[in-house]
């Protein structure tokens, strides 16, 4: 969550390459970026953004450090908070816009201030959920999304629905 933090770890990608691409006399271009999974990043975002090249969110971890829910305990109230009205959704299936959802577009505006062409993408389930992926393109403005495999056919869909919704929208 701190700048610093990415400097030193980007010094040391940066500097690994260099020797692996001496010793194999071969280069390629490649971009340094950074996972935002904790909400101190995503308060700081506008100053990783003049070092990172691309910001992913880890929607899992910031849901989890936003809420401070751990997902190894969620099992044992989730359901009750859902009964009760307290959720209206898992946060760990569909993405809780009114909290997270917030610190994501706050990041992407604060990222965007500093580099306007900066992709911004998301990492994990949320990214194949379909509300959140709705989200994620039309409210949020992110560049991609990334899921696991069997939800890549039902995140494709989602993106497309977003995209015709969000041309009427114009």
């Amino acid at each position: 969550g701190k700048v610093e933090e990415f400097r030193n770890q980007a010094a040391l990608i940066r500097s690994v390459a260099a020797t692996v691409f001496g010793e194999h006399g071969k280069t390629c271009d490649f971009k340094v970026g950074t996972m935002i999974e904790i909400p101190r990043a995503a308060l700081t975002a506008h100053e990783i953004a003049k070092e990172a090249d691309f910001f992913s969110f880890g929607s899992n971890d910031l849901t989890q450090m936003t809420f401070g829910y751990s997902r190894d305990d969620v099992g044992s109230f989730v359901p009750a908070y859902l009964r009760e009205g307290i959720l209206m959704d898992d946060p760990f299936v569909t993405l809780d816009t009114e909290g997270v959802g917030q610190l994501i577009k706050m990041t992407v505006e604060k990222g965007r201030n500093i580099k306007p062409e900066m992709k911004i993408g998301v990492c994990g389930e949320h990214g194949g959920d379909p509300r959140s992926v709705h989200f994620f393109s039309n409210e949020a403005g992110l560049t991609y999304v990334s899921c696991s495999p069997f939800r890549v056919p039902i995140a494709r869909l989602a993106a497309a629905q977003a995209s015709v919704k969000k041309s009427f929208e114009m």
